[in-house]
């Protein structure tokens, strides 16, 4: 074992606390996949949910372990060159994705011969987050132009928004709103930053129009969804969603401090998604608020941990790079719970790490690794950095016993003790001038 911890380079913390999130989630998948299991005259064996997500898992590690390993800065160019393939593969989503576990939206596309599915949304926000530090972090030292950014930067992000807002308008959201944070950090101008989030908004509103002109296109079917979704959340009208909620609440509340147990929770068995969307209900159901702060502070410490790794990071890209991928992660379990308790709207985001399914858990550590190799990097400058200074002072070690060597010579010529075949003393006396040869 301490072998194997030694070949994981980077951050243990990160490492720590991610193994933390993975380990706890096998149980609640485990319980919480019964009422699929039931789906279709099952069985309600949830054994076969428990080791597809267990081989979710073991893939992303792997995926972890492998990303991790290649230098950070290779992203920059895979960034710019992955868009375009980016772009096509949400093209293809929008004309042939299919629901998958129940969920009403097209996000999904079969991956041919393994019969696997996979949202590019996830993929998508990730190469797009790397995509925007990259042009930070190559115009830091250039002023930046709003003419430039609009067409440089804007137009790539606002391409790739444009082709997930049709499907997922919360996905859609959480990304601007990351791509936003992130170039505020970056520095770029606040005014260009009010500018941008105007146009943001022209631009939804222009989409939403256009639905009302062509309500049955299938290209806008999702919007009648977000409205009633806003509407359920702001009065009291009941529909699919609000039942979610109301079934969430009561797991929540059934839950009560410590939690009715491992694979004692109730509501499972009646709140649809309750091993994805959520799986924060049935946690807090089944371990109680203590379990519900737990996981909690999981991801606050994993936060923490990013901050560290942003800190530490000696380029303005590997600074940008872990905030960009690091903080969308927290961000988007801090949604997920504050969904299950009725704080926001329903939006469909997973609890990162925890949640059942496959291409979320490996785009999570798809991004993880990607920040690992961050803080590998400056591990190693560390590294080299503490291997030098050792040199350094082995080597003035070596001088200091040189010049004590040397000034001991000369106390011994000094006192006229000084022997040797080419040297003979005729006088003991402290002048070493008197030393003549034989």
């Amino acid at each position: 074992m301490k072998e194997l911890v030694n070949k994981l380079k980077g951050d243990k913390g990160i490492w720590s606390f991610v193994a933390l999130l993975a380990m706890f989630s096998f149980m609640p998948v485990f319980s919480a996949s019964s009422n699929l299991a039931y789906i279709g005259h099952g069985t309600g064996n949830t054994l076969g949910y428990l080791v597809k997500h267990f081989a979710h898992i073991c893939i992303g590690f792997l995926i972890i372990y492998w990303i991790h390993n290649i230098p950070y800065h290779y992203f920059r160019a895979i960034s710019k060159a992955g868009l375009p393939v980016v772009w096509l593969l949400l093209l293809y989503t929008l004309a042939k994705g299919t629901a998958i576990g129940g969920a009403n939206a097209s996000r999904w596309i079969q991956i041919p011969f393994v019969g696997l599915s996979f949202q590019t949304s996830t993929l998508a926000s990730i190469i797009l987050f790397i995509f925007v530090a990259r042009y930070l972090s190559k115009t830091r030292e250039n002023p930046i132009t709003f003419q430039s950014s609009l067409w440089e930067l804007w137009t790539p992000v606002f391409i790739t928004l444009a082709l997930i807002l049709p499907a997922n308008f919360s996905t859609t959201a959480l990304i601007f709103a990351m791509v936003t944070m992130l170039v505020f950090v970056g520095k770029y101008p606040m005014k260009y930053i009010g500018a941008i989030l105007g146009m943001g908004i022209v631009f939804l509103a222009f989409f939403v129009l256009l639905s009302k002109a062509f309500p049955d296109s299938k290209f806008f079917s999702r919007v009648g969804t977000w409205g009633s979704r806003i509407e359920n959340f702001t009065t009291d009208k009941a529909d699919e969603d609000d039942y979610q909620i109301e079934k969430a609440k009561i797991a929540i509340a059934s839950g009560q401090i410590y939690g009715l147990g491992p694979g004692k929770s109730v509501q499972k068995n009646f709140l649809p998604q309750s091993s994805s969307d959520f799986i924060y209900a049935i946690i807090v159901e089944e371990y109680g608020l203590v379990g519900g702060l737990g996981v909690l502070v999981l991801y606050l410490l994993l936060l923490f941990r990013f901050v560290v790794a942003s800190h530490k990071a000696n380029t303005l890209f590997g600074k940008l790079v872990v905030i960009g991928l690091g903080f969308p992660m927290i961000f988007q379990a801090m949604i997920n719970m504050a969904v299950a308790v009725e704080l926001l709207p329903v939006t469909g985001q997973t609890l990162p790490l925890i949640s059942s399914g496959g291409s979320s858990i490996w785009m999570t550590c798809f991004g993880l690794g990607i920040i690992l190799s961050v803080t590998k990097k400056e591990e190693e400058i560390a590294l080299e950095k503490l291997e030098k200074e050792k040199r350094e002072e082995a080597l003035q070690k070596l001088i200091d016993r040189e010049l004590e060597a040397d000034l001991n010579t000369d106390k011994e010529l000094d006192k006229g003790e000084f022997d040797s075949s080419n040297y003979s003393i005729t006088d003991n006396s402290k002048n070493p001038m008197n030393a003549v040869l034989k």
